[in-house]
């Protein structure tokens, strides 16, 4: 491994870690003597990079430093490739607009031996599926309530066509194979429920930001899909 690759790969390395780790454990990782860690460390921190350590905990990499994917094998090149054409599949036009324009900048950094495997990869997704009903709200509206932490007011017919009107707390979009769903906290139910979007038919902002953080409501919910004995998920519990 030349002294580049070895470098670029220790940043890859921190920045894949959460927590401090020890300089022990960086060299095992890397195949390296702990003496070339702490050299290559030192030459990284002058260079910029924001490491921090500290004796006995061990070091991290703190926020701040952009790291393009200069080193990615051929099978994570077409892991990414995929996912990416799965999202210009399924998702609507400014998330398939956003895979393209990643898909670019991926392709700007690659070595050649990943320019292969993204030219001619080994894996494809399937055939497109037949298309999503219309939306009579534009996603970007769920999508800005999502980000500003907005309770949402919502007119909404079920599977019956059964009308109703709800305040949620939107945490997530679900892109699933043949519909958009809004998962969000009913303050009607007082539970998590998930709407499909298509089946909204007006939805305003309440000027009104829901407690709590969206990541750790997300988080619940995610538990609660994972313990539910009732069996398969439908994008439409109300």
């Amino acid at each position: 491994m030349s002294r580049t690759t070895r470098l670029l790969t220790l940043l890859q390395v921190l920045r894949g870690k959460k927590r401090p780790v020890t300089a022990a454990t960086l060299a095992s990782e890397l195949e390296i003597s702990e003496r070339t860690l702490y050299r290559d460390i030192a030459e990284l921190t002058a260079l910029g990079a924001p490491i921090h350590g500290e004796a006995g905990i061990g070091y991290v990499l703190r926020s701040g430093l952009f790291l393009p994917p200069l080193m990615l094998n051929a099978d994570e090149t077409e892991a990414i490739v995929l996912g990416l054409r799965y999202v210009d599949q399924r998702g609507d036009e400014v998330l398939s607009k956003a895979a393209a324009d990643a898909l670019a900048k991926i392709a700007a950094v690659l070595d050649p031996q990943a320019q292969e495997a993204l030219r001619n990869p080994t894996v494809m997704p399937g055939p497109p599926g037949y298309g999503f009903p219309q939306n009579a709200v534009p996603l970007n509206v769920f999508r800005h309530a999502i980000r500003d932490q907005a309770k949402l007011h919502i007119d909404y017919a079920d599977a019956q066509q059964v009308q109703s009107q709800r305040l949620i707390w939107p945490l997530a979009l679900g892109f699933l194979n043949e519909v958009r769903i809004i998962v969000a906290w009913c303050e009607l139910r007082g539970a998590y429920r998930t709407f499909r979007t298509d089946r909204i038919a007006a939805a305003s902002l309440q000027g009104e930001r829901y407690p709590g953080r969206r990541s750790d409501l997300l988080r619940t919910w995610q538990r609660l899909m994972q313990l539910d004995e009732n069996g398969r998920f439908t994008p439409d519990r109300n």
